[in-house]
């Protein structure tokens, strides 16, 4: 019965750190994506168009500004990475502390069990009699 909720409480647990981490690693490839246009964007002088995707189209757009957009979109999302870092550091103490409890109230419940099956197995204990008094 403990291997039961054991695997319950860790499926819990996977399916809580899932969402983060994959959240956490879509944020990556775009703060990868990102970088690489940055540096595409730090090649170009100030004589060259530069154009943004909107939808099917392509408008231009100023070469500060595009620069500015994507120092903008680099700065969220490694402030969204940090927030999911913390995030996933939190699910992983409470997780810990889930298993930790998980594991005392198993010892718990194995003493009690313990102590149950001797007293049941002395009855003369359980009744009082035998207890030195004469």
């Amino acid at each position: 019965m403990a291997e039961v909720i054991q695997k319950k409480l860790q499926g819990e647990l996977q399916k809580d750190l899932s969402k983060p981490v994959s959240g956490r690693q879509e944020l990556e490839v775009q703060l990868t994506e990102n970088k690489i246009m940055k540096e595409e964007l730090a090649l170009l002088d100030g004589s060259s168009v530069a154009f943004k995707l909107l939808g099917p189209i392509l408008v231009k757009q100023e070469l500060a500004e595009a620069r500015a957009t994507v120092g903008k979109r680099l700065d969220h999302i490694t402030a969204e990475i940090k927030r999911y870092k913390s995030q996933l550091r939190d699910l992983e103490r409470q997780s810990e502390q889930q298993r930790e409890t998980f594991a005392q109230l198993q010892q718990e419940f194995q003493t009690a069990q313990a102590a149950e099956a001797g007293l049941l197995g002395r009855p003369d204990t359980a009744l009082g009699v035998g207890e030195g008094k004469e």
